[in-house]
């Protein structure tokens, strides 16, 4: 097998993490030697211990002399657990293959520059584009000071969301609701509108047995803190975590109600629109949050394409019309000139069930 097998089956290895290692990224490594696959391991949940530290227990004394594949650059510098650089050098490795460096000011070519300095022979950038894909949460933080952001929607092919009454359960199939829920499995977290809340009394999860360890954060933007005490999302903040983004000067003792309950309150500055997002998604950074989904509605998602907040849209679209008087994906958010238009770029196009999913990545 080639670098690039050995590097795609570390990467399938990172894939599966997503969702599960943040703060830190989902890293793959596998071990190789003479052709032999002697250690596999990926970021565990939580995000340590990390993937080489895994693989180099699993492949023991013979890793020694063998070629480490890693889906992001080794770290070097000293944190919560020792450098994985300085792991690999005691185990022997003779060489290491990197799909892409680590843009983090501590790494960013350190590791590499060690793992050298060491006598180990390194070699760049193979499966560089797939990797940066799988790591674009973590690089979105590091780069922009913000999780990378998902909107999902579904819809009728004709963009409508809910009739003139309100009824929207169930425009998508189950084919549908099951692919959604395993995307919901692979971000950090998931949020929507209070609107939304208030409507569906959602409950915000991952409902695919066992298909993650740890269970989603789910937020909710809120700006005058409306969401019900006895509702779901708050009922169950206790077991699973529940925040809440909402504009300064919020009553006190509904503040208090919520932390009661076990929620977590960001206030954020107040804007024409509810509150200032981009704020808001700069504290969830903070906190630790690296792939973020949205599922709407509309009026949140028209909020986050005004400012340009949303990095990959993925669109499911029931085979039906449902005609103008139908509540739209997103509401008016000021487009006066095609120029404006925030602009995406198809990346994918799925089957599910009679649904079709269709993924794009913006436009830079």
């Amino acid at each position: 097998m080639s670098d690039v097998d050995h590097m795609r089956a570390a990467l399938a290895l990172a894939r599966r993490g997503l969702g599960e290692t943040a703060p830190n990224p989902s890293v793959g490594c596998v071990i190789v030697r003479e052709g032999r696959v002697l250690g596999r391991g990926r970021t565990a949940p939580g995000g340590r211990p990390h993937a080489e530290t895994i693989a180099l227990a699993m492949a023991g004394p013979d890793a020694r002399g063998a070629t480490a594949y890693v889906t992001l650059e080794p770290c070097a510098h000293v944190g919560k657990t020792p450098p994985c650089t300085e792991a690999l050098i005691e185990a022997g490795i003779a060489r290491v293959v990197v799909a892409v460096r680590d843009p983090d000011k501590r790494v960013n070519g350190q590791g590499i520059a060690r793992l050298r300095d060491a006598g180990i022979e390194v070699t760049e950038d193979i499966c560089r584009a797939e990797a940066s894909i799988l790591n674009a949460g973590f690089f979105s933080v590091i780069q922009q000071g913000r999780p990378l952001v998902r909107l999902k929607l579904a819809s009728t092919l004709d963009g409508r969301i809910a009739t003139k009454s309100g009824e929207s359960q169930w425009i998508s199939g189950p084919e549908a609701r099951r692919a959604t829920h395993a995307m919901r499995g692979r971000h950090d977290a998931l949020m929507v509108g209070v609107g939304t809340v208030l409507a569906d009394n959602p409950e915000l999860t991952c409902r695919l047995a066992g298909f993650r360890q740890r269970g989603m954060i789910r937020i909710i933007v809120d700006s005058h803190l409306r969401t019900p005490l006895t509702g779901n999302l708050v009922r169950s903040a206790g077991q699973t975590p529940l925040w809440l983004l909402h504009r300064d000067g919020a009553d006190p003792a509904r503040m208090a109600a919520l932390k009661s309950a076990g929620v977590r309150l960001f206030e954020l500055p107040a804007s024409s629109t509810g509150i200032d997002l981009k704020a808001g998604l700069e504290h969830l950074a903070k906190s630790g949050i690296t792939r973020l989904m949205v599922e709407g509605g509309a009026t949140l998602a028209a909020a986050l394409l005004r400012e340009h907040l949303v990095d990959r849209l993925a669109w499911f679209h029931a085979p039906a019309i449902m005609g103008g008087d139908g509540y739209p994906a997103a509401q008016a958010f000021g487009v006066a000139n095609l120029a404006s238009m925030p602009r995406f770029q198809p990346v994918s196009a799925t089957r599910y069930g009679q649904d079709y999913l269709t993924t794009f990545r913006k436009v830079a």
